[in-house]
């Protein structure tokens, strides 16, 4: 079963914005510190190599983009992250840790150039152990980046629980969650970009359904983080400064906060998960277990 009881670190930071070499370093930093700190799980948000572009239309609209747009896109396109290639930092950062990483990164497909959303798991002994693509990019993302496939969906046996991820609103597609519930997830990790206090309700909400520790990590990013010369940003109405809130947290099997939401800077959150409280969560409820009703409905993934 592997360690039962351990200490998992959320890393609601900032990323050096669409600087994927200094946001790699920050990361490696991080990684090390949460090691010296006793973690063994580590997890980022949401695309935070070379960061998440919120407010950036990239010249698109109906019909066409316009120029300075696209210089805004070819600056985040070359700062986004070749699999394996641009990863052996991190891998020898988690290797000198011991501890497993969870990362959200704009992947680059070095083949088409198409950019993916995508979340990579790296072992406690710098080992790649899979990457997982957003399966439907959120709306205007989908102007950004691609769709992942039928293979990213999946859960990952390693010796600090059965780990799975949905990245931000992917956790509102109820038959996804229920792919991962069906795996045994029983440490489910929840990459966003979502700093309203409406996510909340939706990761508690995942614990209580799964009967599953989960991770909910987002950046802490303002306005003057931005390279100044983009063209094509448009920071989002009523949030001033602050561009990304934050309000990560660690929730337990049972719903409750391990970790209460951390808002308005950046923290590194640190709680022991203990595996032996998913067992126990399940005793009255295992929604692809006892409580489900196999004879009446059947979830089929392709």
């Amino acid at each position: 079963m592997g360690e039962v009881k351990y200490i998992a670190a959320v890393v609601q930071a900032s990323p050096v914005m669409f600087d994927k070499a200094a946001t790699t370093d920050k990361a490696c930093r991080l990684i090390t510190q949460a090691g010296a700190k006793g973690a063994k799980l580590c997890v980022f948000p949401e695309s935070f190599i070379p960061c998440y572009p919120r407010g950036l239309s990239f010249g698109m609209h109906v019909g066409g983009a316009d120029g300075g747009g696209r210089q805004d896109y070819l600056l985040y396109h070359r700062n986004s992250v070749v699999i394996p290639r641009d990863l052996t930092p991190l891998c020898r950062a988690a290797k000198q840790a011991g501890c497993y990483v969870s990362i959200g990164v704009t992947e680059r497909d070095g083949l088409t150039d198409t950019l993916y959303c995508t979340n990579v798991f790296i072992s406690d002994t710098g080992e790649i152990l899979g990457k997982k693509r957003k399966i439907k990019p959120t709306g205007a993302e989908r102007c950004v980046w691609g769709e992942g496939g039928r293979d990213d969906i999946f859960v990952l046996d390693t010796s600090v629980g059965r780990i799975g991820c949905l990245i931000c609103w992917e956790n509102y597609m109820p038959l996804a969650r229920t792919a991962l519930y069906e795996q045994g997830v029983n440490v489910y990790i929840a990459p966003t970009a979502d700093s309203r206090k409406e996510w909340q309700a939706t990761v508690r909400h995942i614990a209580q359904e799964g009967r599953c520790y989960v991770l909910s990590c987002n950046q802490f990013v303002t306005r003057e983080m931005y390279p100044p010369a983009l063209s094509s940003l448009q920071a989002p109405e009523g949030r001033k400064g602050e561009i990304s809130a934050g309000g990560s947290c660690i929730i337990s099997p049972s719903g409750k906060y391990v970790v209460q939401p951390v808002w308005h800077r950046e923290e590194m959150l640190l709680a022991e998960i203990d595996l032996t409280q998913v067992a126990a969560a399940r005793l009255d409820f295992d929604v692809c277990g006892h409580y489900s009703r196999k004879d009446m409905f059947e979830l089929i993934v392709k």
